[in-house]
This record gives C-alpha cells, structure tokens and sequence, in this order.
C-alpha cells in the first residue's frame, strides 16, 4: 500500500510539473519551412533576414516573460543582459534592430499566423492545433530540427 501511494504522488507530481517543464518551440507563418537551431539562432541576431526570397519577421516576448529566458538560454545561450547589449551594439552600428516584443504567447501566434515570414516562440503546451512548429528545442536540447535548404544574410 506504501508502494502504491509512493507511485501516485510520483504521477500526481510528474503531471503537476510537466507544464512547467515544457520546452520552448519555434512557430511560424506556414510558409516558413523547419529549420534547425542554428538558423533560428541566426534569424534572432539578425545575421539571416530572409529564407528561400522571404524576409523573415522574428519577435520576442516581453524581456521580463519566463519563457524568454528559456529561449535565450536553449537557442541562444545567452542571458537577457548579453542578449540586450548584443542588440545594443548592433543598431548602434547600423546593423538593424531587436526583434519587436509581445506580452503573450497568444500574441505571438496571431502575429505569425497573419504574418508572412513571421516567427516566434511559444511553450510547446500553448501550441494550439495546426499552427506551423519549425523547430523543437535548442542546441543545449540537443532536439534541433532538419538543416534548412537555403538562408541568406
């Protein structure tokens, strides 16, 4: 009977935090074909603009959302600071800007969804059916996707 209590609040526990757990997806408009997370860490620093004559649209959440630090960690292996201090130097010089900010999940899949060459992140739980998902986990997931055909700076 132990054993058997010990096994539900095992369950009960891993369901409770599997949410919390999720990894973060990469979503984008259904034009947009897999890409692996080399490309997507590429697209949010701005070294690739567009993929087969599309421009791409990247957007991020809010600097302050959880899910963000996630992204920067798992894709970009870098922190907010660094991440901000990249995109610093980089308008500075003329070489573009950060991608622009929602506050939510929902907001950024209605942005990719009625934007051409839209892409974003979302929390694998927030996916709703039928949107576009172009890749699953970052370098530090190990789960990258397949090697994009063509991406031009």
């Amino acid at each position: 009977m132990k054993r058997l209590r010990t096994l539900l609040l095992t369950a009960c526990l891993a369901g409770a935090l599997a949410p919390a757990l999720a990894g973060v997806v990469i979503v984008a408009h259904p034009g947009v074909r897999k890409l692996d997370a080399t490309t997507v860490q590429r697209i949010y620093t701005g070294k690739v603009v567009e993929l087969g004559g599309q421009p791409v649209l990247p957007v991020n959440l809010a600097p302050s959302h959880l899910l963000r630090q996630r992204f920067l960690a798992d894709y970009l292996q870098q922190d907010e600071q660094r991440y901000l201090a990249y995109w610093t130097v980089r308008r500075y010089v003329g070489k573009g800007a950060p991608p622009r900010e929602f506050n939510s999940s929902a907001e950024v899949i209605f942005y990719v969804l009625n934007t051409p060459g839209g892409i974003g992140y979302v929390d694998e739980v927030d996916v709703p059916p039928g949107v576009n998902v172009v890749s699953r986990g970052g370098p530090r997931c190990g789960q990258c996707t397949m090697r994009p055909d063509s991406a031009k700076e």
